[in-house]
């Protein structure tokens, strides 16, 4: 059986007489049928051509529950996100987000030894009313 791909052994594009200087120009836009001029299509790299070589991507599983799959395909229309994967990846940088911030503010408690922070200048500390309603305030 004949492969459907065939090609031409290196160096050779299967004219004769070419020199190697033309053999290593690209091909020009060739004129089809119709006086219409073909443009040539560059190939696009290969994915791990794009990215940085030493670079290595790792599959995650995660079994999801159907409220929750609703909830991302619901996410994924609404923020037109290319895929799942988009939106999870999305969910990880906020949650990656949120952990430096505590980690921030671990930070700050342990710099202040458990004593309040000082506010702002012209700030004034909030009220147990203020404290408790921002508590209660559902995100």
């Amino acid at each position: 059986m004949t492969p459907v791909r065939q090609e031409s052994p290196v160096g050779t594009s299967g004219k004769e007489g070419k020199s190697a200087k033309d053999a290593a120009t690209p091909r020009r836009a060739v004129t089809g049928a119709g006086g219409k001029r073909n443009k040539q299509v560059k190939a696009r790299p290969a994915r791990s051509e794009t990215k940085n070589p030493t670079s290595r991507t790792k599959i995650a599983q995660v079994r999801l529950q159907p409220d929750e799959v609703a909830d991302l395909e619901m996410v994924v229309r609404h923020l037109n996100l290319g895929s799942t994967s988009e939106a999870l990846r999305e969910g990880l940088r906020l949650l990656v987000r949120e952990a430096a911030e505590a980690q921030a503010a671990d930070e700050i408690r342990a710099f202040y030894e458990g004593e309040q922070a000082p506010l702002p200048a012209g700030v004034a500390p909030a009220t147990e009313a203020e404290l408790q309603a921002a508590d209660d305030t559902q995100w």
